[in-house]
């Protein structure tokens, strides 16, 4: 007995409804990337692995794919290497190239390697799947699309009002209500650390306090105790755990606690302006949140920092995120070309959009109608109508064989087409086609103009 065929782990198929409904997504934000004047770009699958390594810091580069070399890939190996059985050291003489982790390293490789052709500032918007070695679970998967958009070449705060104004335009189009903009700023994080004398563990303070709403108050503390943050530094950071109120009173809250860090400053001035322009401009779905315990990739972002949460009423992790990043492209040797950007969470967008039962019918809509084939005479006649209704821009299909008309229709029921024609040897003596409503059973006999004008309703 054959093996039953099966798929990675962590990777999905998708039948035809899933692929409507993931399409009707993508379309969305190209739509609002596009009306917001982002550009469209595309790059490889895969980079050369030494584009990939070392960006992501040891846990990214853990979870990066090595694709091995073609033809002999162990013919680099010593014998010694062979023995010692180092799989890092191997990795390098037996793979060269790695899929793509993310849209972002490969963009900033984009931007220097075709820095002469582009007119900056650049808006460009991605779309493509990226792949990692994580383990599977709910709304995480080890092949996914980001959906992203960046601007390098300008350090306007205005690119961050409109980044919150593009969240906010994709969740309104889809009806998503209630979804949270989180934001905070990693000149502020900074601050926060050089105020209580923590400079030196910077890391290791803001790994910690991104964990305060999964471990609370107690737990951070502890992380930060284990990691040789002293007493008197936790007493001077108690203030950060009871921050409330509105934005502006969170501000300037900010404002006072952080008054001896310049940089820290900064970071709430930056705050303010991205704050006070959206409250003046308004949004229509979602809401804007200062979180003072947000990190995301700290290495990474250098000021704005953006996270999505869903509605409270689904339990689902972050549908988006970003931020400002000062020298990406100094990765790769071009220096001082600031960026930002953030990403759409496909996987996740899908799975709050079928939870809350925010598809609409129309996005899995196939055929309008099904011809039934009575033969070959029959069935040229009904494809010369056909013809015209598609090229009236109407879905229309013909069933393949001539069989047993009970088949037939049970197949436009399971497809869920709304209308079957029944088109036989009266028909084409009258020149007329038998449209039969799949719902209700009604039947009526019409003409080529009269089928035209149901169909197209």
């Amino acid at each position: 007995m054959s093996k039953k065929p099966s798929i990675p782990k962590g990777t999905r198929d998708f039948n035809p409804e899933e692929v409507s409904r993931r399409n009707y997504i993508f379309s969305t934000i190209k739509e609002a990337f596009s009306l917001y004047g982002f550009q469209p770009i595309e790059t490889p699958s895969f980079e050369n692995s030494e584009t990939l390594m070392g960006k992501y810091g040891e846990e990214g580069d853990r979870l990066i794919f090595k694709i091995l070399n073609s033809g002999d890939f162990l013919s680099k190996v010593n014998d010694n290497l062979y023995t010692e059985k180092d799989s890092f050291k191997i990795t390098s003489k037996i793979s060269e190239k790695a899929l793509r982790y993310d849209l972002t390293v490969p963009f900033a490789r984009y931007v220097v390697q075709h820095q002469n052709e582009i007119t900056f500032p650049f808006k460009r918007y991605q779309i493509q799947p990226v792949w990692r070695a994580d383990r599977p679970q709910k709304g995480r998967f080890r092949e996914f699309f980001q959906c992203d958009a960046d601007v390098v070449g300008s350090t306007s705060l205005w690119q961050e009002v409109e980044f919150v104004q593009l969240y906010d335009a994709v969740f309104s189009k889809l009806g998503l209500k209630g979804p949270t903009i989180k934001i905070n700023n990693r000149k502020i994080l900074s601050g926060i650390a050089e105020t209580i004398g923590a400079e030196d563990k910077l890391i290791d303070f803001t790994v910690a306090l991104d964990k305060l709403d999964k471990i609370g108050e107690e737990g951070v503390k502890k992380e930060m105790r284990e990691k040789g943050i002293s007493e008197d530094a936790l007493q001077k950071l108690q203030p950060l755990f009871s921050l409330t109120g509105s934005a502006t009173e969170q501000l300037k809250s900010l404002k006072e606690l952080l008054s001896n860090s310049k940089t820290g400053v900064q970071g709430v001035e930056e705050l303010k302006f991205i704050t006070d322009n959206i409250k003046t401009l308004g949004l229509q779905t979602a809401s804007l949140q200062i979180d003072v315990t947000l990190a995301r990739g700290l290495n990474y972002y250098t000021g704005a920092i953006f996270e999505v949460s869903a509605p409270a009423e689904v339990n689902m992790g972050s549908i988006g995120g970003g931020g400002r990043y000062d020298d990406l492209t100094g990765i790769f040797g071009l220096k001082d070309m600031s960026g930002v950007g953030i990403s759409f969470g496909l996987d996740r967008i899908y799975l709050v959009l079928e939870e809350l039962n925010l598809f609409p019918e129309t996005v899995s809509e196939n055929s309008k109608a099904l011809f039934i084939n009575f033969g070959e005479r029959e069935a040229l006649y009904a494809m010369k109508a056909i013809t015209n209704l598609r090229n009236a821009g109407i879905k229309a299909e013909l069933y393949p064989d001539a069989t047993k008309m009970g088949k037939q229709m049970g197949y436009a029921d399971k497809r869920n087409i709304p209308f079957t024609i029944l088109a036989g040897e009266k028909e084409i003596e009258s020149q007329s086609y038998t449209l039969k409503n799949m719902k209700s059973g009604e039947q009526s006999e019409v003409n080529f103009s009269e089928l035209e004008k149901l169909l197209g309703k």
